[in-house]
């Protein structure tokens, strides 16, 4: 199936040519019938020469109804752009032209209507001259009339043609469907209807449905329908209407979106653009999908800009969003999201910084935990990743780790990590390991020998109980903050005074003083170890501590170990 969606000025014919392409009605409401005005969107479909089907969603022409509109064009692949030969080019026209560009919409056949009531060749001159420098240009053109059918078989040929220039998507390709109707149905419930762009739907599908605060919601189809049809799947690009188990018909009303769970699009209220004109207010609409939000514009530098709203919606680079000027008319500026995570701008300069960051990457992404960023940001987060474990380790040279989730927080506000996993992601590609809550650089090992603990253990391997004193661990470069370190490594035990011994330590010591009389005096365990009181009293009372040995109230020791 081709999904196309309609544009051209109210009054111009396009649901006349629709319903004469179609034979369907795609005005829904008994009041658009009533006033020959379409209101909202409508939809019908037909078979073209070669078997292909097309599926058109009609959408409203006057100026008052650019929302519905926008919601329209906003999820389809193609347009057919009407214009009326005894109309003339319009306003509006211009206003739907500016929407398809804004997309970047570049298939789609110009069909000029009511060629029975005027000649078309001067309307149809002037609209292939509005069409230069869109992504429009050169779409083919049919002048037709819905009254007598002038025109229609060859505007079916063009359409055909069309649907089959037309690129096709994966059919394993991720869900994305931006709601556009909801409604229940007795004895059904929920159904939901939109335009598929890609991937397959099927009945007993799981399916994620964002909901106001952002959160993924699971629901569940219970079954499909294409073109007025049960169908055993849905494959896009196709109009879809999906019957949902576990979600009430008011919390999945047009704007909402159904992605499949493993989806790559980040759920945002933030993303960071590039516009094709910078002349808009503060203030605006941004319109994406099928949804319309208040949104704030913020100049980042050039016709780089960060809009921000309060509805999440699923988004990834790439996407293209329409921004418009709610108080002026014809305001429409196209805007290609280049991320739809974003670092603050919390310093003087952040805003230009960023910017420049953005027009260096041209455009480039890359994949982490399996949802798509710009390489601006990619870029800045694994800065700010080895930044971060740099100053750990100048601060603490014993210690080449940092604890995972305080470096999230601490990544989330300087440089705007979401969350955990993409934390792990970026951190493996950084030469980083994911080891007990910790980011640990690979080859961690050698980092660990600071040269001054290399020379304590060294000792240590010679003599046991020798530890250094405080003014001999000074001079091997062991502060208090090395100290500290030395004792978080599997190879020093610190004991209190700051004497450091090794680990095998205790079990050493207990070796010894089995040997002699039970119980024995503090000379006798020095003598036996060979020791100093500075080191002794503090290896008696950890051994005492553990429950190794006992301390009789004489002063005495006794070796409760079991051996």
């Amino acid at each position: 199936m081709t999904v196309i969606a309609t544009a051209g000025h109210v009054d111009h014919g396009k649901s006349a040519l629709v319903r004469a392409l179609t034979g369907i009605e795609p005005d829904r409401w008994e009041a658009e019938r009533r006033r020959g005005l379409t209101i909202d969107l409508g939809y019908a479909w037909t078979t073209l020469p070669g078997g292909g089907t097309v599926a058109f969603v009609d959408v409203p022409g006057h100026r008052r109804f650019i929302g519905n509109m926008l919601s329209g064009i906003g999820p389809a692949a193609g347009v057919l752009l009407v214009v009326a030969a005894d109309g003339g080019w319009s306003p509006q026209s211009t206003e739907h032209l500016r929407a398809a560009h804004a997309l970047r919409l570049e298939h789609g056949v110009l069909a000029v209507t009511r060629s029975d009531l005027a000649d078309p060749d001067p309307t149809l001159a002037e609209a292939r001259s509005r069409l230069r420098g869109t992504s429009l240009v050169g779409i083919p053109a049919v002048a037709v009339s819905a009254r007598t059918g002038t025109g229609l078989e060859e505007l079916r040929e063009e359409l055909a043609t069309l649907a089959r220039r037309m690129p096709r998507p994966p059919a394993d390709s991720p869900v994305r469907l931006w709601v556009d109707r909801s409604f229940t149905v007795r004895g059904a419930g929920t159904v939901v209807t939109g335009t598929l762009a890609a991937g397959t739907v099927r009945p007993g599908d799981h399916l994620a449905l964002t909901t106001q605060a952002g959160l993924e919601r699971d629901v569940v189809v219970r079954g499909v329908h294409s073109m007025d049809r049960a169908v055993e799947a849905a494959t896009g690009p196709a109009r879809v209407a999906l019957n949902l188990r576990g979600v009430d018909v008011e919390d999945v009303g047009r704007g909402r979106t159904l992605l499949s769970p493993d989806h790559s699009w980040w759920p945002t209220v933030t993303v960071d653009v590039l516009l094709d004109d910078d002349l808009l207010p503060a203030d605006v609409t941004a319109h994406v999908g099928t949804a319309a939000v208040p949104a704030r514009l913020r100049l980042l530098a050039g016709r780089h800009a960060r809009v921000s709203w309060q509805t999440p919606l699923p988004l990834a680079p790439g996407d293209r969003l329409i921004l418009r000027d709610p108080g002026r008319e014809g305001s429409l500026v196209g805007a290609l999201v280049l991320d739809a995570i974003t670092p603050p701008l919390r310093r003087t300069g952040a805003a230009r910084a960023r910017a420049s960051a953005l027009a260096t990457a041209s455009g480039a992404t890359t994949t982490i935990a399996g949802r798509v960023v710009s390489e601006a940001t990619a870029g800045a987060w694994r800065q700010g990743l080895t930044d971060l474990l740099a100053r750990r380790v100048a601060a603490d040279p014993l210690t080449p780790w940092v604890d995972e989730g305080s470096a999230l927080t601490v990544l989330h506000r300087r440089v705007g990590m979401p969350d955990l996993a993409t934390l792990r992601a970026l951190a493996t590609g950084c030469g980083l390991r994911v080891e007990g809550g910790r980011l640990v650089r690979e080859g961690a090992e050698a980092l660990t020998v600071h040269p001054g603990l290399d020379s304590v253990l060294r000792r240590l391997a010679a003599d046991p109980f020798d530890a250094p004193s405080r003014p001999e661990l000074a001079d091997l470069g062991l502060g208090a903050r090395e100290i500290a370190a030395a004792a978080r490594t599997a190879d020093v035990l610190r004991l209190p005074g700051d004497v450091l011994l090794g680990s095998a330590a205790p079990e050493l010591a207990l070796g010894r003083l089995r040997t002699l009389p039970q119980p024995f005096t503090a000379a006798q365990a020095r003598a036996a170890l060979g020791t100093s009181r500075r080191v002794l009293i503090p290896l008696l009372e950890y051994l005492d501590a553990r429950g190794w040995t006992h301390r009789a109230v004489d002063g005495r020791h006794t070796i409760t170990a079991p051996t």
